[in-house]
């Protein structure tokens, strides 16, 4: 397994990403900013200019068996392409239900039921994905999900999340943020 990767996500009036929209889809939303940042660390500087942040990092990856960690690893792109100017950050809370759900329940209400990985297999490599855990951080979400895409794959990006939140899956979401970001 590789390291974890930790990552802040810094809104402010500077940054690397422009805010181009932020929409709650469900639950309250994060306040305005004009821009963003993702970085392994924060600066007293860039901490001192925080409208807010949010904290997350990479671990092992869950709900997946064999054969899918190996077709997810085979096409997934790496993040920082240059043809990807377009970027978006979901931040997701799931509730308690389903965090009394045993892990096989999960599994089977990710993939089995809803087809979280078959669905977002199909959007793979034009759409690039990491997935941060902030659950275990103390974060008012319990994930971080951040995408980026050439302008061009816009309309697939926005295919696979109607078929992401159309699922069961979905139904244990309490809050959810979306932040439609272009690279500055």
């Amino acid at each position: 397994m590789a390291a974890p990767i930790s990552a802040h996500f810094v809104a402010a009036a500077h940054g690397t990403f422009q805010i181009e929209r932020v929409t709650a889809v469900c639950g309250e939303t994060l306040a305005s900013a004009p821009a963003l940042s993702v970085v392994p660390s924060l600066t007293p500087a860039l901490e001192a200019s925080a409208i807010w942040r949010l904290r997350g990092s990479t671990g092992h990856v869950r709900y997946v068996e064999q054969a899918e960690k190996v077709a997810l690893a085979r096409v997934t792109p790496p993040l920082g392409r240059s043809e990807a100017g377009c970027a978006v950050m979901i931040p997701i809370r799931k509730t308690d239900a389903w965090w009394e759900l045993a892990q096989d329940e999960r599994r089977a209400i990710v993939e089995a039921q809803s087809q979280h990985i078959a669905i977002g297999l199909r959007y793979l490599p034009a759409i690039a994905r990491r997935l941060y855990h902030a659950r275990e951080l103390g974060e008012p979400f319990d994930f971080v999900t951040w995408f980026e895409f050439a302008p061009e794959h816009a309309p697939g990006f926005d295919e696979l999340l109607a078929l992401l939140r159309a699922t069961t899956e979905w139904r244990y979401v309490d809050r959810e943020v979306e932040l439609r970001l272009r690279r500055a």
